[in-house]
């Protein structure tokens, strides 16, 4: 049991087929987090989701906390791969315009573990394991390095800050007020907004772009099922 709760969060470890079946296991429960929340759904339920039983999800994870973890690591694939880019690419606000235009949309492509990581605050605070500040401080110190290099006019180290912060801000934080909002409509808008960060355009500048896969085998556009409209959103739809 304990080599199997080391793997939390590698998805390297273990054969192609062991890999398959952690992925669609983490692909149920991100669809239940979302719509019933974790503290309401039992290990029991996404083993009859997949069709087995509940101790076939015990190869895999110890507990439901080791099911969370994973997937919030999900998250910090996402960054970590962003910021990694944007630490080795030239400096300067083009480079800057073109990788967090692929972190946004690598972001979207992945927009349901950000909703579900929304609606289950409560539990992520809960979860405190050392592996998992260590990989906080990591993006950190990637971040901190950038925003703060010398080498860097201050102008542009304010506007790298205030960009990276407007990715955050609206798929990470308040994502989930966005829902009804179409992946593509938000990209573009999203798009357009770095564009003006970073003092300049994006409307016909930007490079095409390659289809992003989602990590696992999640679908695009975030569970609504259960969610109630706002009153701005009803008076819309009247």
């Amino acid at each position: 049991m304990g080599e199997k709760t080391a793997a939390v969060g590698d998805r390297s470890a273990g054969s192609a087929e062991e890999r398959s079946t952690r992925d669609r296991i983490l692909d149920i429960a991100l669809d239940l987090f979302i719509e019933n929340g974790f503290d309401k759904t039992s290990l029991r339920e996404i083993a009859e989701q997949l069709g087995f039983s509940k101790a076939a999800i015990y190869y895999h994870f110890a507990s439901k906390d080791d099911i969370l973890m994973a997937l919030h690591l999900r998250l910090h694939e996402i960054g970590h791969r962003a910021i990694e880019r944007l630490g080795q690419a030239p400096a300067g606000v083009d480079s800057w315009a073109l990788l967090l235009d692929q972190m946004v949309g690598e972001m979207l492509a992945n927009r349901k573990i950000f909703v579900m990581h929304d609606r289950n605050r409560s539990a992520f605070e809960q979860l405190h394991r050392k592996e998992h500040d260590a990989q906080h401080e990591d993006l950190d110190v990637l971040l901190r390095d950038l925003i703060s290099d010398p080498a860097l006019a201050l102008r542009d180290r304010v506007r790298l800050g205030c960009a990276v912060g407007a990715v955050m801000t609206v798929l990470v934080l308040y994502g989930d007020l966005l829902n009804d909002v179409p992946s593509g409509t938000l990209e573009e808008l999203l798009r357009d907004a770095l564009g003006d960060l970073l003092g300049r355009g994006t409307r016909g500048e930007r490079p095409a772009q390659r289809p992003v896969a989602p990590i696992g085998n999640e679908r695009d556009r975030p569970t609504q099922r259960g969610r109630t409209r706002t009153g701005a959103q009803r008076r819309a739809a009247n």
